[in-house]
């Protein structure tokens, strides 16, 4: 489709760097595009010597752009009306959400509708700056490509997140392909480059964006998409992989000898805690939560004192569902309540919990909930530790969603040089006998 070279690495290198970004696009056939990732945002003035800069004196055929300043720093790029202008509108990183989930009620505007996302209205009014004007979508968020798709049917979009991210390729056609099969250009800029072989790891991720593409459900009998994004559940390829490795940065997961509360020696601790003290890395596991729970039927959602009580009101917040959680000891005092927030008999519950490994705990809060007349058939959690939790969950009458499963986290981790193959064989030794 085309090449998208990133200035911030040649401009690293100083005026050595900038002569080599020119070699580069010197070897680059004519009748190729390159996609200058840049990112640019500024006032008018300096905007438009940025856009002379792309344009003229590189020779580029599009840019990635900030929104941030508003429209009159777009238009300085738009004047060159054969350029393509990717804006930024709901990014791939973990802390995209910080700014561009934020709410917006702006009452004095009445074609904005208020308590939208701020990345919607982005994804609405940006592509009005001109007709040349795509948008940069993360695929590391389906829910919140969907959402822009359906805020901009017609937009272009630049899709970062698939490969060394964890983007789901899938899941990322389902939710922002256009009515007309089109309107997707997927960057995989590390997952060729760092491949053995890049002609062939492009090649395999062209095939498969066509195989998807010539699916007979992936789009509906007048051209609409039809295709549902499943909850992902287990597959390595599904796991978010910019949230396993803030987890393990975060310190979340640790290796070394450790005794659990069993009294048994694990070679792996993992301490979701520490999510409260980190809210991006918190915002982007709640976002993960939300989208596994917007595929189920709920009326509530319920966190698993006491642990899960923090990752259960950002889930809350994040999915716009009310939360409730049983007590661990019953008040002796005021009402006296057993489960704390508003609820009725036969509202239906999904549980939310950190990770799992028998699911005793998960076990004993549905059976508090369902004594008091809840319906609880449901329960996700972050990390499957893969230790026999899901089978007793279901032997209780619970399906259990899991973000990734440990194997995939383990892998993850691997992958990106955080771990050995060693210490990863260890682990999962150890789960596969306890």
């Amino acid at each position: 489709c085309c090449y998208k070279p990133n200035i911030a690495f040649y401009e690293a290198l100083g005026a050595a760097g900038m002569d080599l970004l020119r070699q580069t696009l010197a070897h680059i056939p004519a009748h190729v595009p390159v996609l200058l990732d840049a990112k640019r945002g500024d006032i008018g003035s300096t905007a438009a010597a940025y856009a002379k800069a792309c344009f003229e004196e590189l020779g580029v055929d599009a840019v990635t752009l900030s929104p941030y300043l508003g429209r009159d720093s777009i238009d300085p790029f738009a004047a060159y009306d054969d350029k393509g202008l990717f804006v930024l509108c709901h990014t791939s990183n973990p802390s995209a959400g910080e700014f561009q989930k934020l709410e917006i009620s702006d009452w004095q505007t009445l074609d904005r509708e208020p308590n939208q996302p701020l990345f919607i209205h982005v994804a609405q009014t940006a592509t009005k700056w001109s007709p040349n004007v795509g948008l940069v979508v993360g695929a590391t968020y389906p829910a919140a490509m969907e959402a822009v798709r359906a805020a901009a049917p017609d937009a272009w979009f630049l899709v970062p997140g698939i490969g060394a991210q964890g983007g789901d390729l899938a899941a990322t056609l389902a939710a922002g392909l256009r009515a007309d099969g089109q309107g997707i250009i997927i960057s995989a800029s590390r997952g060729v480059t760092l491949a053995d072989d890049h002609r062939e790891a492009a090649e395999s991720l062209r095939r498969a964006i066509e195989a998807f593409r010539s699916r007979p459900q992936a789009t509906g009998d007048h051209g609409e998409q039809a295709v549902h994004v499943e909850p992902v559940t287990g597959n390595p390829t599904d796991a978010n992989r910019a949230l396993i490795l803030a987890l393990a940065e975060l310190g979340a997961v640790k290796f070394g000898e450790f005794t659990l509360a069993s009294g048994a020696q694990s070679p792996i601790y993992i301490d979701l805690r520490l999510l409260v003290s980190r809210p991006a890395v918190l915002a982007a596991a709640a976002d993960a939560y939300a989208e596994r729970l917007a595929h189920l039927d709920c009326d509530r959602v319920a966190g698993v004192p006491y642990a899960a009580l923090p990752i259960g009101t950002a889930v809350a917040l994040a999915a716009d569902m009310p939360l409730i959680y049983p007590r661990k000891e019953a008040k002796a005092y005021g009402l006296g309540k057993d489960i704390e927030g508003a609820w009725q008999p036969g509202d239906r519950v999904v549980i939310i919990e950190d990770l799992i490994t028998s699911g005793g705990s998960t076990v004993k809060t549905a059976e508090r909930l369902r004594e008091a007349g809840l319906v609880v058939e449901e329960a996700i959690v972050l990390i499957d530790r893969e230790q026999g939790g899901v089978a007793n969950l279901a032997a209780a009458g619970i399906t259990a969603h899991s973000v990734f499963r440990l194997t995939d986290l383990l892998d993850t981790l691997v992958d990106s040089g955080h771990l050995t193959p060693e210490k990863r064989d260890e682990v999962v030794n150890f789960i596969r006998v306890n």
